[in-house]
């Protein structure tokens, strides 16, 4: 069983969104094709980049996150995380954009995995 990447984004941890935005948008000449609230943080993506916005409190449960993956299926996912013997650290969640789990893999990496919804995937063009 295979997941399809839909876009892989590295995480940005800053503390106020307006102030980083205009340097990520010249860098990357691109406008920000979301910017969302999700609990006591703002973010944004810009490119490549998925910036989270908070305050220390907000942003500490969040930063041993090294990605942010775009799927087609969180379930092919929970799949491959459990035949590979990787661990669930949160989620599956309802999110502002779709669905999202956060996976703990074997040898240590941390990725957040979200499944837009339709609105949410229109942005990956």
């Amino acid at each position: 069983m295979t997941v399809s990447v839909l876009a892989t984004l590295a995480r940005v941890y800053v503390d106020d969104l307006d102030v980083a935005l205009p340097t990520f948008v010249e860098l990357t000449g691109e406008q920000p094709r979301l910017r969302f609230t999700y609990r006591d943080l703002e973010l944004a993506s810009v490119g490549g980049y998925l910036l989270l916005a908070g305050s220390e409190e907000a942003l500490a449960p969040y930063r041993g996150t090294h990605a942010t993956t775009i799927v087609d299926s969180l379930d092919h996912v929970l799949h491959i995380t459990e035949a590979h013997g990787g661990r669930i650290l949160d989620g599956p969640n309802d999110v502002p954009t779709g669905r999202n789990l956060t996976v703990r893999h074997p040898g240590g990496a941390t990725i957040e995995y979200v499944e837009f919804h339709e609105t949410a995937r229109s942005t990956l063009a």
